[in-house]
Order: C-alpha cells, then structure tokens, then sequence
C-alpha cells in the first residue's frame, strides 16, 4: 500500500514539474532524443551485422555426419549411475 501511495504521489509530482518547466523538459527532450536514437541505431547495426556474420559462418559450414546414438545414450546412463551414487553417498554421510 505504502509502494502505491508513494508513487501516486511521485506521478502526480513529476506532472506538475512537468507543466511548470515545460520549456526545460522540451529542451532536455530535444538534446537527449538525437543522441539516443543514434546509439540505438548503432546497437541495431552491430547486431543485424553480427547475426549476418552468424548467417555466413553456418552457410560455410558443411552438414555434421549423423552420428552413432549407441554412444551418447550410454555416456549419459554412466553419468545417471555414477550421479546416483554420489547422491547415495551424501545421503549416507548426512544421516
């Protein structure tokens, strides 16, 4: 309740600083907008042109030859087993 009270008021505030410097804040508004639109254009450029990059680099790329699903399968069973174990073992020594 305190959080909408306080900022009712810091809303109602920041309007009537708003009418009362108008000219300040046009002028603010003025020399702040050129400057953040060319950041944000500049931040939009280097990541179009990294994603492009991205683009180039996948395209030369030849295709990945399918591989074995035998291998990975056991890999992870190894893992779930040995992963169960250390979790036995914490188990054990917590008790």
């Amino acid at each position: 309740m305190k959080t909408l009270i306080g900022g009712a008021v810091a809303a109602v505030l920041g309007l009537i600083g708003i009418s009362i410097w108008f000219q300040a804040f046009m002028q603010v508004i003025a020399g702040v907008l050129p400057v953040m639109l060319l950041l944000g254009g500049g931040l939009a450029l280097y990541l179009g042109f990294d994603e492009l990059k991205d683009t180039w680099k996948k395209d030369d790329k030849p295709a990945a030859a399918p591989t074995a699903c035998a291998d990975p399968v056991d890999k992870y069973k190894q893992e779930i087993s040995d992963l169960k174990q250390e979790l036995e073992s914490l188990k054990a020594g917590k008790a």
